[in-house]
């Protein structure tokens, strides 16, 4: 294995959480292929710099406070990043049930503030759930908060 490369791949990690997925990709970029990239993927995984599951509960925790993204899209997310069920579960174990619903309805009165043009309530409410679904919210939930704000 080629130490400066190996070097490399752990500053590369050192920046930011990273997947397998991701170094396996940068590995490439530097014409690293095959039994050497799995040895320096194995060898981050042993030293602790790749972390699938510290990665899920990252992303999601970030996702969800910065761009209040909701669950069913931060999990079709990890998903796509080749993140293990048990960790995605684990991520999203990190998002606090409370705070994921009252930053729901946020995003609820602040849409609805939005809509102030809107006249016809069922319209209203329908454009409102859309824009929540687009942002991974669950439509229960969506539509659990609408009536108890009672817009």
């Amino acid at each position: 294995m080629d130490r400066k490369i190996f070097i490399k791949a752990c500053n590369f990690c050192v920046y930011q959480e990273r997947t397998q997925d991701e170094v396996k990709k940068r590995l490439s970029e530097w014409k690293v292929f095959g039994d050497e990239a799995e040895e320096i993927i194995a060898e981050l995984i042993g030293e602790n710099f790749i972390n699938e599951e510290r990665f899920a509960k990252q992303y999601a925790g970030g996702k969800f406070r910065v761009k209040k993204w909701g669950k069913r899209k931060i999990r079709f997310e990890l998903k796509a990043r080749k993140i293990s069920e048990y960790s995605i579960k684990s991520g999203l174990s990190e998002i606090d049930d409370e705070d994921y619903y009252e930053t729901l309805k946020e995003l609820i009165v602040k849409k609805n503030s939005e809509l102030f043009k809107e006249t016809n309530l069922a319209q209203k409410h329908l454009k409102i759930s859309k824009y929540l679904i687009g942002k991974g919210y669950e439509s229960n939930l969506i539509w659990d908060a609408i009536k108890e704000i009672s817009l």
